[in-house]
């Protein structure tokens, strides 16, 4: 049983079953990609909620993105409240996770 219509000619019939089934081979392959990145986003919403009123009192110029309220929160190490210090070596691990995955924002 074909579901192709049967106007197209043999081989554009033939190219658009391909890409149908290359498309259907590839749907679950993109979907585990997004999950690495949509899984550090969540981490790093969590981590931010710990690390704001730091970020909002000692880095409060530093742009997010690229790691740089990271490096800024590391450099003010001896500032921080204990659970945004307790907090900052899960940030950069996934931040090592997130460059991994090509995933860290610019």
């Amino acid at each position: 049983m074909s579901s192709l219509p049967d106007s197209l000619p043999c081989g554009a019939a033939r190219l658009l079953a391909a890409i149908i089934i290359t498309t259907t081979a590839l749907v679950p392959s993109m979907t585990r990609a997004q999950t690495v990145p949509l899984q550090i986003r969540s981490e790093a919403m969590a981590l931010m909620q710990v690390c704001r009123a730091d970020y909002d009192r000692l880095c409060p110029g530093v742009v997010p993105g690229g790691g740089r309220v990271l490096a800024c929160l590391r450099t003010r190490a001896n500032e921080l409240s204990a659970n945004c210090a307790q907090a900052l070596p899960r940030a950069e691990s996934l931040r090592d996770r997130a460059t991994a995955a090509g995933a860290l924002p610019r």
